[in-house]
């Protein structure tokens, strides 16, 4: 069962989707009938990516992003791709170095998540209004 959703960022940085997530989920669990498995989530895109970390304290948000965008700047005088703007091949190279895909257990419907995970979209453009994400679950 595949189900499709579309999470609104609006600025660049780590926006938790859990609740989204779940949301989708219980949807995809009521039509397919399947309470426990494995739940993919994909965002097919090559500029933004997902990843489970922690939700309690925002510092940690603001620690990975900064790391980040330090690790790979903006206006780097190398890149050649800059067609749509200064932050074009960072975003990418920052997809890269992160995931497109996130994998869960699912135990009654719920993402089997501990007690400090959250599952995140992370947006490297500036910008950008809407992210399309896949969901499957299997059994």
């Amino acid at each position: 069962m595949i189900q499709q959703i579309s999470i609104k960022t609006g600025t660049r940085g780590l926006h938790e989707i859990t609740d989204e997530l779940s949301a989708g989920l219980n949807e995809a669990c009521r039509a397919s009938g399947i309470d426990a498995g494995l739940c993919t989530v994909f965002i097919p895109h090559t500029s933004a990516s997902l990843l489970i970390q922690e939700n309690a304290d925002p510092s940690c948000r603001r620690d990975l992003e900064r790391w980040l965008h330090r690790l790979v700047p903006e206006n780097d005088p190398m890149y050649t791709h800059t067609q749509e703007g200064p932050d074009d091949m960072p975003s990418h190279i920052k997809s890269m170095l992160t995931a497109t895909t996130v994998s869960v257990p699912f135990v009654d419907g719920r993402l089997a998540l501990g007690t400090w995970q959250g599952i995140f979209l992370w947006e490297h453009r500036t910008g950008v209004e809407r992210r399309r994400l896949f969901i499957h679950i299997g059994a």
